[in-house]
């Protein structure tokens, strides 16, 4: 008796795009766009930064501290992409999508996120991707 595969309907194209994209790619992006000229603390701006292992729930997810003001943080720390419920990855495909120019509808459904949360996530990419200081 042969084995049969059973075709899962309805299935999107998400289950398949978020396994190609790689959490450590997307770190790396992230830190080489934030940080063009290496690592600096977001509270002091000083360079004597020193890496403190990585995130407990997100292995890729780099921590540091700064030497001179004592301040820890992370790859994401104030920037739209902290506090969030959805991993770096959704947060990088919807930029994508956003690219292509798909409506929040379509990248809801391709990555199956709720649409209100796509809709959060979209307008918060709009406005930028790094907080501004008050001035």
């Amino acid at each position: 008796m042969k084995p049969t595969v059973e075709r899962q309907q309805g299935a999107s194209f998400d289950s398949h795009i978020k396994n190609l994209i790689d959490d450590v790619q997307c770190y790396q992006t992230v830190r080489d766009l934030r940080w063009p000229d290496g690592i600096d603390c977001p509270s002091c701006q000083s360079k004597e930064v020193i890496k403190r292992g990585f995130d407990d729930t997100e292995s890729a997810r780099q921590r540091y501290e700064c030497t001179d003001c004592h301040t820890r943080f992370d790859d994401l720390t104030d920037t739209i992409f902290a506090g969030h419920h959805q991993p770096l990855k959704v947060w990088i495909l919807c930029l994508y999508f956003m690219g292509l120019n798909l409506s929040n509808e379509q990248i809801a459904h391709e990555l199956s996120v709720n649409e209100s949360d796509v809709y959060q996530m979209t307008a918060q990419l709009r406005d930028g991707i790094v907080k501004k200081s008050q001035q």
